[in-house]
């Protein structure tokens, strides 16, 4: 008697022991650590290909501190107390080396534009904010190496500088939130003007104003009254604070010089998140 032929099902029909659980598409906030990662990324990268940016953006610094700091530490013109010149002026150049990579970033933002990527990327489910935020952070990330560069500069030159890790954990945070902020005010303007040469010609006309009318080369006690005015409400000037009370440990006003610099930066990001639409028209 012949046994019955077994028929077997198709592996496809039988039960898997472990279902196969369709992957998770990730939407609207939830993508911000990795669009901010991802961008973090791009930007290192872009440093370890091509370090010429790197070298001759360190140019400028070494010469503020080389020329300018040497020579006013020699001759007293700028009285900052028991604190050498040099010292004082040497947190005020890494927040200027800072600022001048943040303050052309949306220049990126309209080659992205004109390349077509950037309507790529405002298509995904990715929030307009997160995408900004991710940009400004990427702006951080290389400030953090130009601010690196200015601090071996200054303590090749004899500025004393903490070594402290927590305090130097909080120097980057103060460059990253810098930066953050100038680079939303550089992408603002890049959804305002709407073309590279006029954001290039307002970026340098806004950079020196920023720039002097702070304290980063010397005390706003020794401004007039109306620039004492301004640069209590210049980001910049609490950038500078904050690194001098960080680096150098002279007094400063750290919880006050933290919250503007975050207020300022989440102002930054929502104000360029409205205006990144008009780039995309």
């Amino acid at each position: 008697m012949c046994a019955a032929p077994v028929v077997r099902r198709p592996a496809s029909a039988e039960p898997h022991p472990h279902p196969v659980r369709p992957t998770r598409v990730r939407t609207g906030w939830t993508v911000l650590p990795a669009r901010v990662a991802a961008m973090c990324t791009v930007e290192l990268q872009k440093l370890r290909h091509d370090r010429t940016e790197l070298y001759t953006r360190a140019i400028q610094p070494a010469l503020w501190l080389l020329i300018f700091g040497e020579t006013f530490t020699r001759i007293h013109a700028i009285p900052t107390g028991s604190v050498p010149y040099l010292d004082f002026l040497a947190p005020g150049i890494i927040a200027q080396s800072a600022m001048f990579i943040a303050i052309f970033y949306g220049i990126q933002i309209i080659w992205e534009r004109d390349a077509g990527v950037l309507n790529k990327l405002l298509v995904t489910p990715t929030p307009r904010a997160a995408l900004v935020t991710g940009k400004a952070f990427a702006a951080g990330v290389k400030a953090l190496v130009q601010a690196l560069v200015v601090i071996l500069i200054a303590a090749a030159l004899g500025v004393a500088l903490t070594w402290n890790p927590l305090r130097l954990a909080g120097t980057a945070l103060v460059v990253v939130l810098g930066s953050a902020f100038f680079a939303c005010l550089s992408m603002s303007i890049a959804g305002i003007v709407l073309t590279r040469d006029r954001l290039m010609g307002i970026g340098q006309a806004i950079t020196m104003p920023l720039f002097f009318a702070s304290n980063a080369l010397y005390p706003i006690a020794l401004m007039p009254g109306w620039l004492q005015a301004v640069s209590r409400a210049n980001p910049l000037s609490y950038e500078v604070d904050a690194l001098r009370g960080l680096l150098i440990g002279t007094p400063a006003h750290l919880p006050l010089d933290f919250g503007v610099l975050f207020l300022a930066a989440l102002a930054g990001i929502c104000c360029a998140s409205a205006l990144m639409g008009r780039l995309a028209r």
